[in-house]
């Protein structure tokens, strides 16, 4: 079985966090309110948006450069970036400038990142509408034209993470191949292997994952 674990690309339409970011855009520095814990407060980074800008622009995705915003956000724990295509927002680890974490001013790595999170929107602001894998075909033509094409799926970055027991249990229609997650999708998720197997990587509901069980018997933990 496998558990998913990779750097998240939202496509939601109903998911409570994307509910929350559904505010207007904070100028650099700010949090998103005055109750917000700094703990929790998402910053601006004007700096990274500029130059996520220019690149969107030399790509000719002009549109999607004048909508985009990057964020400092410290809700995010093992993943080193994130991107919303719905709000044109990408949202960064604080870690990777984190002088505790031994990355700070690793400007080379918070590049990388942004470049990575930017291809996932850059991909989709290319096909409209339709529902496309979130490390696909599409990602990597992206991730080539914004100068990293050898981009992995996922970061080996030394954050530290915690551990929690998978809870729900998916099967793919198609393989069979069963997945575990710690927490419900609210999302249509596919099987990845059956739809580059059939449909050259791009989603396809015949291979969308079900529920089959919501508690992981013991012999599975």
């Amino acid at each position: 079985m496998r558990l998913f674990k990779q750097l998240e690309f939202i496509f939601r339409e109903t998911d409570s966090l994307t509910s929350r970011l559904h505010r207007p855009p904070l100028p650099q520095g700010e949090g998103w309110g005055e109750g917000t814990s700094k703990r929790f407060r998402r910053s601006r980074d004007a700096d990274l948006e500029s130059k996520a800008r220019n690149l969107l622009r030399e790509l000719g995705a002009a549109k999607l450069a004048r909508e985009i915003r990057v964020e400092w956000n410290p809700r995010l724990k093992t993943a080193a970036g994130r991107a919303d295509f719905r709000q044109k927002l990408i949202s960064l680890n604080p870690l990777l400038r984190d002088v505790r974490a031994g990355l700070a001013f690793n400007r080379e790595e918070i590049d990388r990142t942004l470049r990575h999170e930017l291809a996932h929107l850059l991909a989709q602001f290319r096909v409209g509408r339709r529902r496309i894998a979130p490390h696909g075909p599409k990602w990597r033509e992206a991730c080539r034209d914004l100068g990293i094409a050898d981009e992995a799926r996922c970061h080996n970055l030394p954050f530290a993470s915690k551990s929690f027991p998978p809870r729900f249990v998916y099967v793919c229609p198609n393989c069979r191949q069963e997945f575990l997650r710690v927490r419900r999708t609210r999302r249509a998720i596919a099987c990845l292997a059956c739809c580059r197997k059939h449909n050259g990587g791009n989603f396809d509901p015949r291979f969308r994952l079900k529920l089959v069980d919501r508690v992981v018997p013991n012999a599975m933990r």
